[in-house]
C-alpha cells in the first residue's frame, strides 16, 4: 500500500503546477474524518490528498484519475455530518478550500462570481460593504463552503423565506469525472434566469460531488434588507407551538426564519448563558421578520398578537441589542447542549430530518420516546418554519453500549421521519451516512438518479460510496482496494 501511494503521489506531483499533494500517513489522518460521527468511529483515510490550486489542475486531475479508475473525493471544509467529503473507497481526496477567491460582486446585476472555497461568512462580510447579501443563512456560516453548500443544497435557518443554496445558484463552472469543462447556466451568462436547455444547475446542485467538481459558482445576490424584527413566543405544550406557526402562516405571514427549541434545549441554553434567564417551557420558537422599517415593524406586532392566545409568553424587538441576545441563545444550541450531561458529547448522526409542519409536535415527542427506549439524551431544536429538526443525542463516546445503542437512535429518528411523510435528510445530505435509506425514500426515482450518474461518471471514480447503494464506483472501488494491497 505505502508504495502504491508513494507512487501515486509522485504522477501527481508531476502533473499539477498550482496544487499541493499529501502523502504523509499523519497529516493524511486528517483528510479521515468531517464532523459526522460515523467517521469518528469508521475513519477512512485517502492514499493521498490533493489541496487544488487551479481549475486546470482540477481537470488535470480528473483526467488522470478517470483513465486509472482512480476514486477521487471532492473535500471543502469538512464541515459536513454525513461522511459525504471523506474517500470511503480510498484514492484521492481533492480539497478545494484553498480556491477561495471572491472573483467579482456584480453589483449592478446583483451577483457573485466566487470559486468554491469561500467561507460563506467572508462573502457576506463582502456583500455587505456594498449592501448586499446572500440569503442562505447556516450555523456552521463560519466554517461551510460556499461550494459545500452548493454541494449539498444546504438551507439554513431563512429558507423558510429565502429557500435553499440552489436558489441563489445561476450558474456553475464544473469538471465532469473525464476532465472535460463545463459551464451551466449559459456561457458567460449574467441572467437571472433563463429557459434554455436542461437545468444543469439543478442537477449539479445536491450532488454532492458525484456527478462533477465545482470550480467556479455564479450566485445570486439580493439587497441588504433595511429593517429586522424578532418575536419571541414561549409554549408549554409543543402542539401549541406547532398550530402557532401554522396560524402565523394562515394570517398571509412569511418570516424570514422560524427556529424552535425543546425544553431540554432550553436548559442547556441556561447552563450556558445563565444572564438569559430563560423562562421553563416546553419550547420556545423565534419568529424573524425583514423588509421596511414599518413593514417588519407591523409583521412582528401582528405575528405576536396572532401567537399570544397559544403562548404562555411573547415580546418583540426591533431593537439590535434586544434582538442579538434572542438569537444568541439559539446561535449557542448546538454547543450548549454538551452542557446537560457532564462529560458527554453530542453524536452527529440522525440530526437532519426534515418533516411536514403540522406533523412536528407528534415527531418531537416521538424522539423523545426513542431517547427513552434507548436511554440516549436527546435535545432538539431546528427549523421549524420548514419542518427541519435538529435532534442532538449526548453519550459517553468511551462506552462501546452507548456507542451501539446511539447509531440504533440514528436509524430509528431516520425511520421516524420516513413514517411521518418526511426525509431522513433536510439540509447536510445524504453521504455514506443515509445511503442505506435511499432506496426506501426514493424508490424508482433512485434509478433515474444512477442513470445521470453513470451517463456523466461511468467508471464511477466520482464520489463512489455516497447516496447510490449500488454505484458504478461500489465495484470500481473494490477494484482499486485490489489493486493498492492491503491496509
Amino acid at each position: 500500500m505505502i508504495a502504491s501511494a508513494a507512487s501515486l503521489a509522485a504522477d501527481l506531483r508531476a502533473l499539477l503546477t498550482a496544487s499541493k499533494v499529501i502523502d504523509n500517513p499523519v497529516e493524511l489522518a486528517t483528510y479521515a474524518y468531517d464532523a459526522s460521527f460515523f467517521t469518528q468511529i469508521h475513519p477512512h483515510p485517502p492514499e493521498v490528498a490533493v489541496i487544488a490550486g487551479s481549475r486546470e489542475d482540477v481537470s488535470a486531475l480528473a483526467r488522470f484519475a478517470h483513465a486509472r479508475g482512480i476514486p477521487v473525493t471532492p473535500r471543502g471544509a469538512a464541515s459536513g455530518q454525513a461522511a459525504g467529503s471523506v474517500a470511503v473507497q480510498g484514492g484521492i481526496v481533492l480539497s478545494l478550500h484553498a480556491m477561495d477567491r471572491i472573483l467579482e460582486i456584480d453589483r449592478a446585476n446583483l451577483q457573485a462570481i466566487v470559486e468554491p472555497g469561500v467561507v460563506h461568512a467572508r462573502l457576506n462580510e463582502t456583500l455587505g460593504r456594498e449592501r448586499l447579501i446572500f440569503p442562505p443563512d447556516l450555523g456552521s456560516t463560519r466554517m461551510a463552503t460556499v461550494g459545500g453548500m452548493a454541494s449539498t443544497n444546504a438551507h439554513g435557518m431563512r429558507a423558510v423565506k429565502y429557500g435553499p443554496t440552489g436558489s441563489w445558484v445561476l450558474g456553475l463552472e464544473v469538471v465532469l469525472a473525464d476532465g472535460t469543462v463545463i459551464e451551466t447556466g449559459s456561457i458567460g451568462s449574467r441572467a437571472k434566469q433563463s429557459s434554455s436547455g436542461l437545468d444543469l444547475t439543478k442537477a449539479f446542485v445536491g450532488s454532492e460531488g458525484t456527478l462533477g467538481i465545482f470550480t467556479r459558482l455564479r450566485l445570486k445576490v439580493m439587497p441588504l434588507p433595511p429593517a429586522r424584527a424578532l418575536v419571541l413566543g414561549l409554549f408549554d405544550r409543543l402542539e401549541s407551538a406547532g398550530e402557532s406557526v401554522q396560524a402565523v402562516f394562515a394570517a398571509g405571514i412569511t418570516p424570514s426564519a422560524i427556529e424552535i427549541v425543546d425544553q431540554r434545549c432550553i436548559q442547556a441554553i441556561n447552563l450556558y448563558r445563565p444572564a438569559l434567564r430563560l423562562p421553563e417551557a416546553e419550547a420556545l420558537l423565534l419568529f424573524e421578520v425583514d423588509g421596511a422599517p414599518a413593514g417588519a415593524r407591523w409583521e412582528a406586532e401582528k405575528i405576536a398578537e396572532t401567537i399570544r392566545s397559544r403562548a404562555t409568553r411573547t415580546e418583540w424587538s426591533d431593537e439590535p441589542g434586544r434582538m442579538a441576545a434572542l438569537w444568541e441563545g439559539r446561535s449557542v444550541v448546538g454547543a450548549a447542549i454538551g452542557l446537560l450531561r457532564p462529560g458527554a458529547n453530542r453524536a452527529y448522526c440522525g440530526e437532519d430530518i426534515c418533516v411536514p409542519v403540522a406533523r412536528i409536535p407528534e415527531t418531537l415527542r416521538e424522539i423523545q420516546r426513542i431517547s427513552a427506549e434507548f436511554t440516549i439524551p436527546i435535545a432538539t431544536y431546528g427549523h421549524i418554519g420548514n419542518g427541519n429538526l435538529h435532534p442532538g443525542h449526548l453519550i459517553d463516546a468511551r462506552d462501546p453500549s452507548e456507542v451501539a445503542r446511539v447509531q440504533k437512535v440514528a436509524d430509528a429518528i431516520h425511520d421516524l421521519a420516513l413514517r411521518m411523510g418526511g426525509t431522513t435528510t433536510g439540509e447536510h445530505g445524504v453521504g455514506a451516512v443515509r445511503r442505506p435509506f435511499m432506496e426506501r425514500e426514493h424508490g424508482a426515482a433512485l434509478g433515474a438518479m444512477r442513470a445521470i450518474k453513470r451517463a456523466l461518471d461511468p467508471r464511477g471514480i466520482l464520489n463512489p460510496g455516497k447516496i447510490f447503494a449500488d454505484d458504478p464506483g461500489d465495484e470500481q472501488g473494490d477494484s482499486w482496494r485490489q489493486a493498492r494491497g492491503p491496509g
